[in-house]
């Protein structure tokens, strides 16, 4: 069983990772050739394409001009620890003791726009590069063209997804980017809706970090069998088998 969940926009390179244990991404040198596309482009001309301010451009332009390999604890963070938005907040691997960042490793995948996809410990240095950017390349036009197959094809590969079973907690603009319809596996995607003026629905902060939750929760009971994920009970949520169909298995909430 394998799970997949997306980054995030909100980095921390400033605090010290837990762990010394690294690796290094599989597609580096991908990146790079993404980097170079990056570095021809004015600030002016990052902030038009990812709608950002010209402080936010600015800082990621001179981002695009500082990353280089090779990466090392110098000048690289693991992935799962550097990235801090909300789904983070809720996977919380600050507090992960070694044997959870071995499970993780082995069943737990971060889809990225700049380095495809990344084990939890994979070092990356800072960066902006959403999936859905509209980034021309040498390829195509957008940055599912640039990485095509290559992150189904990677994925397919993983021992843990052998059984055949993918646990989908990444977003729609991710999750596009495997190609799911081609990739020889069954997929499961948690929905999470909390109870709000009346009826459950999907609220995005919360939705958000459940996916999170739902990350850390497998990997702290060790999970490897779908149906065990449906005792997913942090912070108030139970699963809702009336409001469940198929593949998709949504989890509610009474109380925010």
């Amino acid at each position: 069983m394998l799970m997949v969940i997306s980054p995030a926009k909100t980095l921390d390179f400033e605090t010290a990772p837990v762990t010394s244990v690294s690796t290094q991404p599989r597609y580096l040198d991908d990146s790079a050739k993404l980097i170079e596309r990056l570095r021809k482009m004015s600030t002016a001309d990052i902030a038009s394409l990812m709608k950002l301010s010209d402080k936010l451009a600015g800082l990621n332009a001179a981002r695009y001009e500082s990353w280089h390999t090779p990466f090392n604890s110098d000048n690289a963070k693991q992935a799962v620890l550097a990235f801090k938005g909300d789904v983070y907040t809720g996977l919380d691997a600050d507090s992960l003791d070694q044997t959870g960042f071995d499970y993780a490793q082995q069943h737990l995948r971060i889809l990225s726009g700049l380095y495809g996809v990344l084990k939890p410990l994979d070092l990356i240095q800072p960066y902006r590069l959403e999936m859905g950017t509209k980034l021309d390349n040498s390829v195509g036009k957008d940055l599912y063209t640039f990485w095509g197959s290559k992150l189904r094809e990677s994925l397919q590969q993983e021992q843990a997804l052998q059984d055949g079973v993918l646990i989908n907690l990444a977003s729609n603009e991710y999750f596009k980017a495997i190609e799911a319809k081609k990739l020889k596996a069954r997929i499961i995607t948690p929905v999470f809706k909390d109870w709000k003026n009346g009826q459950y629905k999907m609220i995005s902060f919360y939705a958000k970090k459940a996916r999170g939750l739902m990350s850390r929760y497998i990997i702290d009971n060790k999970l490897t069998e779908p149906d065990a994920i449906k005792g997913f009970d942090y912070e108030g949520y139970r699963f809702s088998e009336d409001m469940s169909k198929a593949d998709e298995w949504v989890f509610i909430r009474d109380h925010e």
